[in-house]
């Protein structure tokens, strides 16, 4: 997945602005059947928050750089304990700028 531009990365986030979690990474860290979820969500909506529930903020860096990779996803946003990340589908359904 490429970089996004700024103007990119400032229209998922207020795309995402109203989006709910649809993936929580718990108590067993990133698995398998987390990475399989949040691949099939983004699938599906090519927009997705990720919830940790995790206290460690570097454990919840290396877990984003390690779905975006998994996923070959555009990493948009680790704020607090949410993760936004994009990967547009076969049949873009969002329209990015630039």
């Amino acid at each position: 997945m490429k970089e996004l531009s700024i103007e990119q990365r400032k229209f998922l986030k207020a795309t995402a602005h109203s989006l709910k979690p649809v993936v929580m990474i718990g108590a067993h860290g990133l698995t398998e059947a987390v990475i399989k979820e949040a691949g099939v969500a983004l699938a599906a909506h090519e927009l997705i928050k990720v919830r940790v529930l995790g206290d460690d903020r570097a454990a919840r860096e290396a877990w984003f750089k390690e779905l975006c990779v998994a996923l070959d996803a555009a990493p948009v946003q680790h704020i607090g304990k949410l993760l936004l990340l994009y990967r547009p589908a076969d049949k873009p359904k969002l329209k990015l700028p630039g």
